[in-house]
């Protein structure tokens, strides 16, 4: 069974946009360039992630080179 939502159709109230609260955590996310929500942030992180991969790959290799390098 679908759940019924209360009171009329179209029309919603939220007392956080009421009293700013909504605007204010949106300027602040985008002065700072850290999302609000945990959504946002796991988003961002995991970008961050996807980024840095090649670049490690890349960091370790040229570092076993070297470690062979200095053994032998």
């Amino acid at each position: 069974m679908a759940r019924r939502k209360k009171g009329i159709p179209g029309v919603s109230f939220s007392w956080k946009r009421a009293t700013g609260i909504s605007s204010a955590k949106q300027k602040i996310a985008r002065t700072t360039g850290i999302p609000t929500t945990k959504q946002g942030r796991q988003r961002k992180a995991g970008k961050m992630l996807g980024c840095m991969l090649p670049m490690t790959i890349i960091i370790g290799l040229i570092l076993v080179v070297f470690v062979l390098t200095i053994l032998m």
